[in-house]
Formats: C-alpha cells, structure tokens, sequence
C-alpha cells in the first residue's frame, strides 16, 4: 500500500532552488519552459521542519554530515573520557567502521554520511566497550587493521537507529552498501503548471557613511542582478507503507509517528532559497492524499499543456486541471484508492474529486493518519 501526496502551490517572485549560475531552476515538461525546484531541496526543507517544527524527536532523526569524528568524540568526552583519547578512539572508530577521511581535512570523512542519532550513540557505546584495542589500534600506519571483533561490532550498530528520516528518504553508504537504505518516499520535482520564464531584478546599495559633500560621487555603493521566477507548483510525493515499516524495523508506532511527520512536513514546508529576498511564504490551493494498493500514479500529465490563467485565475484553472485529469485517469483504470481526501481553497474547480473534499487541511491530516495501516492518529 501507498500513500500518495499531491498540492498545488503558487508562489510569487521567488528563487526557492537555485541552480550553479544562481538562476531558479527550470526544466522542459509538455514542449515548454517550466519552473523546477528539485526533490533534494524540499526533502532538505522536510527535515528541516522535522526538527524545526518538532514533528520528530531528536532520536528519532537522523544527521548528514562530514564531521561523525566530532560527534563520536564528543559523545566520549561526555561519558567522562579525557578529551585526547577521546578523539584518537573517534579516529580509530570511524577507520574501523570502514570508513575513510578527507584528504584534505583529516578532521571531515570523505562524503557527507547520513546516521541516525541512536546509530552514532551505539558507535560512542562500541568504542567504550572496545576501548583499550581502539586506542592501541594506530590507522594511521600502513596495513594496521582493528580486531576483527571490534569491526563486527562497530558495523553492527549501522541498523539505521529507526531514524524516520533516513527510513523515508534512504541512503547510501559507498564503502558500506550492505548498510544502504532503500528509501520508502519518493518525492518528484516540483514543477510548474504553465510555462515560465526568468526575470532580473536589477538592485543598487548605498553606501550610509557615504559623504555628501558638494561634489561628491553620490552613486550605489553596490548593484547587481538576482533571477527570480513566479509558479504555481504541481508537487508530488508517494509513501511506500511496507518499506516504511521494515525500514523501521518493525515498531508500527514509530512509522506511524514517521508518516505523520511526512505529511505534515510535506504540505507545511518550503525550501530556504533566497527567502530574506522574496518572503515566499505560501500555503498551498490544494492537497489530495490517496491510500493506494498497487502502482501509484502521479498527475503531472494534468498539466502536460500549460495551464492558461483566463478568466478564473491560475490558481482555480491549475485546480481544474488536476482535477480533470484524475477523473480522466480514473475512468480509464479504475479509482483504484482505499481512501482520498481533497482540501483547496478553490471548491468550485473540482467535480471529479467533489465527493472527497474534507474542510480544511488539518481535517485532511487527520483523516489521513486515522485511516492508517499503522493504526490510528500520531
């Protein structure tokens, strides 16, 4: 079973992702420019708000970082281990985790490495179990290898730590795939439901102690350009419940907890992206959230051909896209849902999805979580 997310979400000037040239990113859809703000950028704005809007405890998350030296370290240190063994038994820890350190910066791993929190504390509680034999073990000799014990031990706390971010949305572990996480959230880019085009904003500074003096150069301080662009998004994102649960090795209550922090976070979140600039602060027109058994299925191609504003506005006229392509589709294959709920601020758009209008998003949430495989509201 599935849990399928869709919302439409518009946006007023605003450079939400950029891309390296620091324009918004685009990509083709239907022969035609869209906006895009890429999936990796609002799953980063997911776990932001996560922690930010505490839909998930500290040990129940995870941590993407180059810096587990720092974090195993400190957790000896607080364990009351003087501070240089401490980090020579980090050092040797992370060696014998099958891990290895930036050439550059001895202090950093060689990429970001995704543990949950409970992971990194049974890797502090390893090294306490394993102390003397880390700190004779010396990985910065040629050949040295840690006890095979130690290794076996260290690389069986990398279970995943029931981290709920790292169950939905997986990792990789280069040096170590048998410690993979097959993610169980897919999340598409977001795409715009017309076509789109980039615009300047052309900017000048002054400069406030700037004398102004007869005859002085009363010119900007600073100028410059910033790119910007204004979409209404078509967002989608699916649950694979199954995935979800075995990821979280078993405990029902924690995915539960998990997919509530997913929708949540799904429909609240909004990616940092030149924010201070534009105060993109918009909620979404619409969330439809599906319970689905078999293949989910996205709604893009609703808006295949661009949406056009016309007279009702872009925002009712994206809504009745979407909605007639989801009675198109549902005609042709079957509704295929166990349960669907829809709230929008344009109800007169909708016909296809009229029977499962809800009246607001939070009774959408609700209704989602109690309708849970996991078994009711978190």
């Amino acid at each position: 079973m599935f849990l399928e997310m869709h919302i439409l979400q518009n946006f007023a000037p605003s450079n939400l992702n950029r891309d390296d040239t620091n324009a918004p990113k685009q990509a083709d859809f239907g022969g035609v420019r869209r906006a895009r703000v890429s999936s990796q950028s609002w799953k980063r704005a997911m776990r932001t708000a996560f922690a930010a809007d505490s839909l998930l405890p500290p040990e129940d998350r995870g941590v993407r970082t180059k810096r587990l030296l720092k974090a195993i370290a400190e957790r000896l240190t607080a364990l009351g281990r003087p501070e240089d063994e401490a980090g020579q038994v980090a050092r040797s820890a992370v060696v014998a985790l099958g891990l290895g350190f930036d050439s550059k910066n001895q202090e950093d791993t060689q990429y970001l490495v995704f543990l949950g929190e409970q992971e990194i504390t049974s890797i502090a509680g390893a090294c306490e179990q394993y102390w003397e034999e880390l700190l004779a073990f010396k990985p910065e000799k040629k050949g040295s290898k840690a006890p095979p014990a130690v290794e076996r031990r260290l690389r069986g706390t990398l279970d995943g730590g029931k981290a709920a971010d790292i169950a939905l949305f997986g990792r990789m572990l280069a040096d170590l795939p048998e410690h993979n996480v097959d993610a169980a959230a897919q999340v598409a880019h977001a795409i715009s439901a017309h076509k789109v085009g980039i615009e300047f904003d052309f900017f000048t500074a002054s400069d406030d102690l700037k004398e102004r003096a007869e005859g002085d150069d009363m010119g900007a301080g600073m100028m410059g350009t910033v790119e910007f662009n204004s979409a209404c998004y078509y967002r989608y994102a699916n649950v694979d419940l199954g995935q979800l649960a075995r990821n979280l090795q078993g405990d029902t209550q924690l995915a539960q907890a998990a997919l509530a922090a997913f929708v949540r976070a799904f429909i609240s979140s909004i990616p940092g992206g030149k924010q201070n600039t534009f105060a993109a602060q918009s909620r979404p027109t619409l969330i439809l959230a599906e319970y689905r058994d078999g293949a989910p299925q996205s709604l893009a191609d609703a808006f295949a051909k661009p949406v056009q504003g016309g007279s009702e506005g872009l925002l009712a006229s994206s809504v009745h896209a979407l909605d007639d392509r989801y009675g198109r589709l549902a005609t042709m294959y079957g509704d295929g849902a166990t349960g669907s709920w829809v709230a929008t601020t344009e109800p007169e758009s909708v016909t296809a999805l009229k029977d499962k209008l809800v009246p607001n998003a939070e009774a959408l949430v609700g209704r989602v979580l109690a309708a849970s495989p996991y078994g009711g509201a978190a």
